[in-house]
């Protein structure tokens, strides 16, 4: 038998919590499963382009500004020099960038996006675009500019948080 609330109804058991029943415990595994979730819909958009995931990151990055250094580019993207030398040769051979020699310092190499590459560009922004519109189903226009206002200020927060562990305080 359950027990009854306040309002003198039983609970149903494994009802999902409602929005005031979360806590601070729920919010790095909901974040966590949500960026996935949204990483996993948006590699299933742009599959048929033959974009892997993280592609089209490096493809957005070069169509802002095209002949970046390899490290410039894992700097933006937040991943490390390794994983985008490997990310450029895999994109290199799918004819979506080339690497060539700076104009002005030949020991540079600069990454530049291909006609294909650029071509792409369109296909990921309405991949995103069908994303973005599925993850926010049902949500307000005001719902959506407070979430990505708090998913902004999370991450300023983390950005800051790495930086003040370097400092040798507890």
């Amino acid at each position: 038998m359950g027990k009854k609330n306040k309002d003198g109804k039983k609970g149903k058991s494994g009802k999902k919590k409602d929005h005031g029943e979360y806590t601070l415990a729920d919010l790095s595994p909901a974040l966590t499963q949500a960026a996935r979730s949204m990483r996993t819909v948006l590699t299933r958009n742009l599959t048929a382009s033959g974009l892997y995931a993280g592609q089209d990151g490096v493809i957005l990055a070069l169509a802002a500004s095209d002949g970046l250094p390899a490290g410039t580019l894992a700097q933006k993207l937040g991943v490390k020099a390794p994983t985008m030398t490997r990310t450029i040769g895999r994109m290199e051979a799918q004819g979506f960038v080339e690497r060539r020699p700076d104009a002005a310092d030949a020991r540079l190499t600069k990454v530049y996006l291909t006609e294909a590459g650029r071509n792409s560009v369109t296909e990921i922004t309405s991949s995103a675009a069908a994303c973005d519109e599925l993850a926010t189903r049902g949500f307000s226009e005001k719902d959506v500019r407070s979430l990505v206002r708090l998913l902004k200020a999370i991450d300023g927060n983390l950005q800051a948080g790495d930086h003040d562990e370097d400092d040798g305080e507890f």
